[in-house]
């Protein structure tokens, strides 16, 4: 992916709320814009957009990295607002800064302060932006520019190393969030040398992908008609020009479609009535393609009876790979080459909009109800499971009772007629009934019954649980 224009450097605190054009409350399902990039509101009405925005609702809750990815313009930094907004932090700082903008020399002294006297200018003592955002968040945008050197740094500092200030003898620390953003492809970057492995495992515990502005119709019509009343508040496009403007590629997302409509009504003069299709001063006549008309590379282009197999077995499967190899009688390892080789990658992006790392897998939980025997001696207890992850289960009891010993726990998986049975200890308990227990053993089907019904649910919350580089570092 081609690097994206060279903004100007963002360094100042930005502590407010999203605001919103309709001031609901932001949640997917009440959101017609917040303050984006250089104050434009962004509407999310598409599925698409939606379903990032559902996902980062339960990464803002983890105190983890996200890596944040999509073009040029898609609404990145929209994105990195919301994680704020619904974290614990939100009442903290939210400081930004463009990596790209920053001059090589200035990069450490910006993050990491300096002190008056270190070099030639430095007239007085400077916190950096680590600690501007101490307690809050520090949303680095176009990551992948950092410099080697400084990548070095901001890894020390993520893994909670104390660090000094430019020219300074004191060591400083910050419980900073970090959020970072990116239009390249990171991975590739990784191979070529370019990126550290490390760092770049370190900023990808989670991963949330922005999709391109011609992949969300929906929202080019919203933002379009909300740039418009904008400048003409009697305005409207006809039938012709809203289908024009979804037809369109919009290779610069959003920024090229507020550039786009603040030219038509620069210069058509019945601008504050009806907008035509013929209004639009598009960059390229070859720009709109025919309606109904699709290009696709020949990676993507599947053949024969191998792809329809693969493919349907993999959807009946809910998008579990483990499963899928299972019931086809092929390896996992071959499945992936297989989807790879026929370009299902690229789907499988556009399906889940975002990735966990091998270590967030681990930790991701399933908020649900069912019941659970607790067999414990001689005696059992009903209870109601309220989480389940791959390393234990949280649990809703009548009576905690005395569970210092290990028990056995035996529930069927919700919507499965799997049973799974597994000895437990008990992790803590609180004055309401409720407890949570951790697995310490399990009959390997249970094992993998329960790892495949958690890939399932993952897959249905819109996550990837295969971040190729990462898993494997």
């Amino acid at each position: 992916m081609s690097k994206s224009p060279r903004k100007r450097a963002t360094t100042e605190l930005r502590m407010s709320a999203p605001t919103f054009t309709n001031g609901d409350q932001f949640s997917p399902q009440a959101m017609e814009g917040i303050q984006l990039l250089d104050g434009a509101a962004a509407v999310v009405r598409s599925p698409a957009l939606r379903r990032v925005m559902g996902l980062l609702q339960r990464v803002a809750q983890h105190k983890a990295a996200v890596l944040i990815a999509g073009e040029t313009g898609s609404g990145k930094e929209l994105v990195a607002r919301a994680i704020h907004y619904y974290s614990h932090r939100r009442d903290r700082a939210f400081v930004d800064v463009n990596c790209a903008a920053l001059p090589e020399h200035l990069v450490e002294s910006e993050l990491f302060g300096y002190e008056k006297g270190a070099f030639s200018g430095a007239e007085n003592t400077k916190p950096g932006l680590f600690e501007l955002a101490d307690r809050g968040t520090l949303f680095l945008d176009e990551v992948g520019d950092l410099d080697r050197k400084m990548q070095v740094k901001l890894l020390r500092v993520l893994d909670g190393v104390p660090y000094y200030r430019l020219g300074g003898n004191r060591k400083v620390s910050a419980d900073v969030r970090i959020l970072a953003a990116t239009n390249q492809d990171m991975e590739a970057a990784v191979r070529s040398g370019k990126f550290r492995r490390d760092l770049f495992y370190r900023l990808s515990q989670f991963q949330l992908l922005v999709p391109p502005l011609r992949e969300r119709p929906e929202d080019i019509v919203g933002i379009a008609e909300y740039f418009l009343h904008q400048y003409h508040p009697n305005s409207h496009f006809t039938e012709d020009a809203l289908q024009a403007l979804q037809e369109y590629p919009w290779p610069g997302n959003v920024r090229e479609l507020k550039n786009l409509v603040f030219k038509t009504v620069m210069h058509t003069e019945n601008a504050a009535g009806e907008v035509r299709a013929c209004d639009l001063p598009f960059e390229s006549t070859t720009a709109a393609a025919k309606p109904g008309t699709t290009t696709l590379s020949g990676s993507a282009v599947l053949s024969g009876v191998e792809k329809r197999v693969i493919l349907d077995t993999l959807a009946r499967a809910g998008g579990n790979r483990g499963r899928t190899a299972e019931q086809l009688g092929i390896s996992r390892r071959t499945l992936s080459r297989k989807l790879k080789e026929y370009g299902e990658a690229a789907q499988a992006q556009h399906d889940h909009p975002g990735a966990l790392s091998y270590q967030q897998q681990r930790y991701f939980r399933v908020m649900t109800e069912f019941p659970v025997i607790v067999s414990c001696a001689d005696k059992e207890v009903h209870a109601t499971c309220t989480n389940l992850s791959s390393s234990g289960i949280g649990l809703h009891l009548p009576q905690v009772g005395d569970f210092r010993s290990p028990v056995t726990l035996t529930f069927t998986l919700p919507n499965t007629s799997y049973v799974i049975e597994a000895k437990a200890q008990i992790a803590w308990v609180d004055g309401e009934g409720r407890a949570g227990f951790r697995f310490i053993d399990m009959f390997s089907d249970s094992r993998q019954e329960l790892e495949n019904w958690l890939d399932g649910q993952m897959a249905a919350e819109g996550w990837f649980a295969e971040p190729g580089l990462a898993h494997h570092l």
